[in-house]
C-alpha cells in the first residue's frame, strides 16, 4: 500500500467518487467537494490518498486548527473495508503532523458505532474529550439518515506513550478499573441505564447501530438518547474516557 499527499484535480475527483460510493449521499449532499479539496491542499492542509495496486482505496482530508501551529483537524476519512487501510492513513497523517511540529490531531465520530470506537481508542490511542449533540444537524446520506448526528470529539495526542505504543501496533491493555460499574448496558438490544456515581463507569453501545437504524429505528433512538445522557453527562461533569473494553463499552473514569 502507498499513502501519499494529493494535489491534482484528477486525484481529488477520484477521492470524491470514492467518498460517494462509501456514503451514498443525496444530490448536493457530498461530504466534501473537489473544489474544497483543491483549496485546502493549495493552502497547505492535509489531503492524502491510499493506493493498492495503483487503485485508490482510501482518502483523508484535514485542515490546520486552533490552537494555531499545534493541531490538525481530520475532517473526513473514508476507506474500503479491511486491509488496514484506515490505520495506514492515520499513521501517514500522524507523520505529516509531526513533520510540521503539530501536537494533536482531532476528529469527530459517532459514539454509537462500535468498530469506530474500537479503532479510535484501542487501535490508535485517541481519546473522546467532548460530547457534541446533533453536531452536523440533519444528515440524509445512506449511513446517517434517520438518526441525529451526535458526535464525540476524539483527541489524538501524538507523543503520548500509549499513542506511541499504538503506532508500533502494540495491543492496548484490556484493563477495567477495579470496582467499575455498568452505567449503561445492553439488555437484549435495548439500553439499560445503571449507576454513574462510581469512580469508574462502563458505557455500552449497541452491536450494530447502522443495521438497527434500518430495522428498529425506535431502539436506535433509545440508544442515541441513552448514550447522550450517560456518556455525554459523564464527559460534561469532567470524567475521562480511558479505553474501550471488549469492543463493546467505553471505560470512563472520574478524576481522583
Amino acid at each position: 500500500m502507498v499513502v501519499r499527499e494529493l494535489h491534482s484535480i484528477e486525484e481529488f475527483g477520484a477521492v470524491f467518487r470514492l467518498f460517494d460510493r462509501i456514503w451514498r449521499p443525496q444530490p448536493g449532499g457530498a461530504p466534501i467537494t473537489v473544489e474544497m479539496m483543491r483549496a485546502l491542499s493549495h493552502a497547505g492542509n492535509y489531503v492524502a490518498g491510499a493506493y493498492l495496486g495503483g487503485r485508490l482505496v482510501g482518502a483523508s482530508v484535514g485542515f490546520l486548527a486552533a490552537p494555531a501551529g499545534r493541531s490538525l483537524h481530520s475532517h473526513i476519512t473514508g476507506a474500503a473495508t479491511g486491509g488496514g487501510i484506515g490505520f495506514a492513513l492515520k499513521l501517514h497523517q500522524r507523520a505529516w503532523a509531526l513533520d510540521r511540529g503539530l501536537e494533536t490531531i482531532t476528529w469527530t465520530y459517532d459514539p454509537l458505532v462500535r468498530r469506530n470506537a474500537h479503532f479510535n481508542l484501542a487501535k490508535l490511542g485517541a481519546r473522546p474529550e467532548e460530547y457534541l449533540p446533533c453536531f452536523y444537524g440533519s444528515m440524509d446520506d445512506a449511513i446517517n439518515a434517520g438518526d441525529e448526528s451526535d458526535r464525540v470529539l476524539a483527541v489524538w495526542r501524538l507523543r503520548e506513550s500509549h499513542v506511541l505504543a499504538a503506532a508500533r501496533r502494540e495491543p492496548a491493555p484490556g484493563r477495567v478499573p477495579p470496582g467499575a460499574v455498568p452505567g449503561l448496558r445492553d439488555g437484549g438490544g435495548r439500553p439499560l441505564p445503571g449507576r454513574t456515581d462510581a469512580p469508574a463507569v462502563l458505557v455500552a453501545v449497541p452491536e450494530d447501530i447502522e443495521t438497527m437504524r434500518a430495522e428498529d429505528p425506535r431502539a436506535a433512538r433509545e440508544w442515541r438518547l441513552a448514550v447522550r445522557d450517560v456518556l455525554g453527562g459523564l464527559l460534561r461533569d469532567g470524567a475521562r474516557v480511558t479505553g474501550f473494553y471488549d469492543r463493546s463499552c467505553y471505560i470512563v473514569e472520574r478524576p481522583r
